[in-house]
């Protein structure tokens, strides 16, 4: 009751009811009772509404055994080295899927690269104003909606696009470059939809970090990298957990912009759980695959939170 009555002492009674209110309906309601319907869901045959309830409407494993196998009627097989193993393996649908992580991880990497450095210089400089500034720059373009957003970078990549115009009128081709097809437009933006999300995580703990630390392995001599590395990046640890956790997530996640961005080699997993759940009007397959999706990268950020030692209070400082 302590840490209770100690809430309310700080809020106040109305306030801290409202608070707590508010985050559980946010919590259970759009979060957990969706979560738990689409997980029911996975494991339920595809019926016509009118057998839903009914004796045909039992859980099964065929969703996922789908996305495993693939068709049975017409299964792809496990090839190892070029032998076939004969082992039934639904090879675009898991491809796509390992696909998607991995380009997950290269995207959020990239943001990783890109922010620590603006986001050190950020919290340890005296920029004042300017530093408000170029903050208010970064925020101002996310006012556009993400679809938009998208569509601006299609036409920035394009074969007639900005980019291409620039490089053929400097020499430096011969011939417009097909950033689309490349996936080149697709991971710059998806590097830049979620920039903020990894930026502000990191500036908010090396903000806090005491410069005279900084200035304390100055004296002694360490050089920058190492001030960095035993220093700056431990202190930030969580910060850059949690940048890179909704960085990751999101883009794992994301529609939009594979749909917009992406080229014809390009697909995203999110795209086939988008065509399970519209164009193959199979919701409950859709469901498993969403629910795969879900659960291997919760479990890969949980794992990296291990391998680095990051405990999830210390991300909700």
């Amino acid at each position: 009751m302590g840490a209770v009555g100690g809430f309310f002492e700080r809020n106040g009674l109305l306030l801290g009811l409202y608070l707590l209110f508010g985050v559980g309906f946010w919590i259970l309601v759009l979060i957990v009772l969706p979560q738990l319907a689409m997980l029911d869901l996975s494991f339920r045959h595809n019926l016509p509404p009118s057998l839903v309830g009914g004796p045909d409407d039992v859980y099964t494993l065929e969703n996922y055994r789908h996305f495993l196998v693939g068709n049975p009627g017409n299964p792809d097989r496990l090839f190892l080295f070029g032998w076939d193993t004969g082992i039934p393996f639904n090879t675009i649908d898991i491809s796509v899927f390992f696909r998607t992580i991995l380009a997950a991880l290269a995207v959020t990497l990239f943001d990783l690269l890109l922010c620590y450095p603006l986001a050190y210089y950020l919290g340890q400089s005296n920029i004042g104003g300017f530093g408000r500034i170029f903050l208010l720059l970064l925020v101002i373009p996310y006012w556009v909606n993400e679809i938009l957003r998208a569509f601006a970078f299609r036409i920035l990549f394009g074969n007639s696009g900005i980019l291409n115009f620039l490089l053929l009128n400097l020499g430096i081709v011969d011939q417009p470059a097909d950033f689309i097809r490349a996936d080149v437009a697709l991971y710059a933006g998806l590097g830049y939809a979620y920039i903020l999300l990894m930026i502000f995580p990191i500036y908010n703990a090396i903000e806090s970090l005491d410069r005279n630390q900084i200035e304390a392995a100055r004296d002694l001599g360490s050089p920058w990298w190492r001030i960095h590395w035993r220093v700056v990046i431990p202190f930030a640890k969580p910060g850059i957990v949690s940048g890179c956790t909704m960085v990751f997530m999101l883009t794992a996640g994301a529609l939009a912009a594979p749909q917009i961005l992406g080229g014809p080699s390009s697909l995203w997993f999110t795209q086939i759980i988008y065509q399970w759940f519209n164009t193959g009007q199979n919701w409950a397959r859709g469901s498993a695959y969403a629910v795969v999706l879900l659960f291997a990268c919760v479990g890969l950020v949980l794992l990296l939170m291990r391998l680095f030692k990051v405990k999830m209070g210390e991300i909700g400082k």
